[in-house]
């Protein structure tokens, strides 16, 4: 697999919709689908979830964030999961 590090804005009703789902798959204890500047991909369960606050001298940013083991993401979400 490649290195990888991308961006990418969303419409404030797109990025909602998307963290609702990714609430929903959550709340559940399941792994979920999502897809970020063309590539797809599955969150495993068990990702590790942080927020990070950052300020510099003229602007701050907040991020959440999942991470994982590659060998975590044997996991493969049920069928027809909906992509988050």
């Amino acid at each position: 697999m490649t290195e990888r590090d991308v961006e990418k804005d969303y419409s404030v009703a797109d990025f909602a919709a998307k963290l609702r789902r990714l609430a929903d798959a959550l709340e559940s204890g399941k792994p979920f689908r999502i897809q970020v500047a063309g590539e797809r991909f599955t969150v495993p369960k068990n990702a590790r979830i942080s927020v990070e606050h950052e300020r510099g001298e003229d602007e701050e940013e907040v991020e959440f964030q999942l991470k994982w083991s590659l060998a975590d993401t044997d996991e493969t979400p049920e069928d027809d999961d909906p992509e988050v």
